[in-house]
């Protein structure tokens, strides 16, 4: 049986954890996580959809394209990233478990500075989509890992250069399918 392409659309919030192996030693307008931290947690949302182009026995894969925003302590990171979404037939009836590798541009401003850093990220994920009707998911559990090197005072000479921040995503929601007319693979 032909399956056809299709486009998957989400607005999900997340949550992100975001860690340096080191403080900031310098209390300045570029001190990212805030005053003698080294990881504090981000509210914010995934905005982004997929392209769902081709359909395996086993496997469908996909390009997908999100923007992260979040918020913590008065500063912001805005992840714009493009990556490769692998995922499974459903299992268990309608569970459709999946893996994403994305990369792209990493936005970061601290609380007290209106200079944004842009540098590069990439975050690995993997989730669980539950099929609740032919054109909804609930996105039971979305798990991210990756890196940015968000702003700091040593990218404006200060005395400590930090190295990139871990981060740690977790998110859930729904998924809207739209499947794409005339195009069947």
């Amino acid at each position: 049986m032909a399956a056809g392409a299709q486009v998957g659309l989400y607005v999900n919030p997340v949550a992100t954890q975001i860690s340096n192996s080191q403080v900031d030693p310098d209390p300045d307008p570029f001190g990212f996580l805030g005053a003698n931290t080294t990881s504090r947690t981000f509210w914010g949302a995934n905005i982004g959809g997929y392209y769902e182009f081709f359909h395996g026995e086993k496997t469908d894969v996909a390009i997908d394209v999100r923007d992260s925003i979040v918020h913590g302590n008065g500063a912001s990171l805005n992840s714009f990233l493009i990556g490769a979404r692998v995922s499974g037939k459903p299992i268990a009836s309608l569970f459709v478990p999946y893996a994403q590798l994305s990369g792209g541009v990493g936005t970061s401003k601290a609380a007290t500075s209106t200079i944004r850093q842009n540098r590069g990220t990439f975050d690995i994920y993997g989730g669980v989509d539950y099929r609740f009707s032919s054109h909804v998911d609930f996105r039971v559990i979305e798990i991210g890992y990756g890196t940015v090197s968000t702003i700091n005072s040593g990218n404006f000479g200060g005395p400590t250069q930090l190295g990139s921040s871990r981060l740690l995503n977790f998110s859930t929601g729904l998924v809207f399918r739209i499947p794409v007319p005339g195009v069947v693979e």
